[in-house]
């Protein structure tokens, strides 16, 4: 039986059968005491051996951190602090061993950066499991929010020919031994799944996908991976106010969910990662989002002096420590920027009528800055056309996408939605490294 549903139900004077790993041993007088974890909690369940244990002095006295365990016997009212039952174990089976002279997981706290030189074994701490707990957790919460909505799932290509973002920053595909593409034409991992969802948008009304994307950046800091996850919804007949809403209520969803499903792994981050951290998640909740437009923000920050590392002005995409002050310290809570330069945005965005900006729409949140990125779509063929033109994209190799566009186009939007990012921002972990299991970067892909 897992340790979770042990602690939550508490029947004592019944027997039951574990399996886990030793955290921990201490030996008094004529019995032990094993703190047992298996994986599926953040509490460790006690385990009480005596010396009338078959095993006691050849096996059980040996036992470290680390070594697999089975263990049976009956559940009894627990007399110490903080526990309410333990385990009287009546067999004790040994799986496997861990030596203590080499197995580098103490009873102690271990830096982050320490565990991330051994992704294989930092699952096994507190705050790595919980973090896993966490993104599971969130990663069902997407799926039962948009399913309970009536969207599709769609699986959109993870080897692709375009490149939807047009920054040219993708990792080449080809087979081993290649002398002329395999594909007949040059191909690469994934940035987004956009551009092929918007062809299923247009089909059945409203889908998603949430899958692998790639981007060859060179850019080996604390925000960034070159493999990570994303959530990206495409909705027919939507403009970007839709757009906002569907953003804003998943989100709150979202939160809504992990807090009530992983409040002993968010109170353990809430402790040890980022103080206040639950008071921040609330207050995404409970409060409306502020929405300003792009040139509404730039003159707010444009108004501080000495503030920032990089400059503030009309035409210039805000970085993080723009996005950040935005939220942690002129308006105190989630903002909403509209209205981009059409010329820091990408092709598909709808031009507005000033044709300076487009219908664009980026999230932010305090701690993180830019956790959601979206817009309308342009839906118009010819400005479509145009658009691409002057962003020198060869429109013969999207002739599907402005398809979309000679039969039956309608307004449609979507978004993107980090989900590291999303996970970061839960979790309060500063390094996006720690909020994917195995972290990929410039010069660095363990396992």
């Amino acid at each position: 039986m897992r340790i979770q549903k042990i602690l939550k139900q508490q029947e004592v004077e019944r027997e039951v059968k574990v399996q886990g790993w030793i955290r921990t041993r201490r030996d008094t007088g004529t019995f032990s005491f094993l703190e047992v974890n298996d994986g599926s909690c953040l509490a460790n369940l006690q385990v009480i051996a005596d010396q009338n244990l078959a095993n006691y002095d050849l096996e059980v006295r040996k036992l470290g951190a680390g070594c697999s365990v089975e263990i049976r016997g009956k559940l009894q009212e627990s007399p110490a602090k903080g526990q309410e039952v333990e385990l009287a174990s009546e067999e004790i089976t040994v799986l496997g061993w861990a030596d203590p002279e080499t197995y580098p997981l103490q009873k102690k706290r271990h830096s982050l950066e320490f565990l991330r030189s051994m992704s294989h074994l930092r699952p096994r701490t507190n705050a790595l499991g919980a973090v896993t707990r966490v993104r599971s957790h969130l990663s069902f919460a997407v799926h039962r929010f948009f399913q309970e909505r009536g969207f599709a799932q769609i699986h959109t290509p993870i080897i692709t020919t375009s490149d939807c973002e047009g920054a040219g920053e993708m990792f080449q595909v080809s087979a081993t031994g290649e002398k002329s593409p395999f594909f007949g034409r040059p191909a690469g991992l994934t940035v987004s799944g956009q551009l092929q969802a918007e062809v299923y948008a247009q089909a059945l009304g409203q889908v998603y996908t949430f899958g692998p994307t790639f981007r060859a950046e060179n850019s080996n800091t604390s925000r960034h991976l070159a493999e990570f996850w994303m959530i990206e919804p495409e909705v027919a007949f939507c403009d970007l106010a839709c757009n906002m809403e569907l953003a804003t209520d998943m989100l709150k969803f979202l939160l809504r969910d992990v807090l009530t499903a992983c409040a002993d792994d968010l109170a353990l981050f809430d402790k040890f990662i980022e103080k206040g951290l639950l008071k921040k998640l609330h207050a995404v909740i409970d409060n409306d989002f502020v929405h300003i437009p792009y040139t509404r923000a730039v003159e707010e920050l444009s108004a501080v002096s000495g503030e920032f590392e990089y400059p503030v002005k009309w035409g210039i995409d805000l970085q993080s420590e723009h996005e950040r002050y935005l939220t942690e310290v002129i308006y105190k809570c989630p903002v909403i920027v509209t209205d981009y330069p059409a010329s820091i945005k990408p092709f598909y965005m709808r031009l507005s009528e000033d044709e300076k900006t487009v219908a664009a729409m980026d999230i932010l949140v305090p701690g993180i800055g830019e956790i959601v990125g979206g817009s309308q779509r342009e839906e118009r063929y010819d400005v479509l056309v145009q658009r691409m033109t002057e962003a020198g994209i060869d429109t013969s190799e999207y002739d599907w996408y402005l398809d979309l566009r000679r039969y039956g186009s309608v307004p449609h939007s979507g978004f993107g939605l980090g989900f590291e990012r999303l996970v970061q921002f839960v979790t309060g972990m500063a390094n996006i490294r720690e909020v994917i299991p195995f972290p990929r970067t410039p010069g660095y892909a363990p396992c």
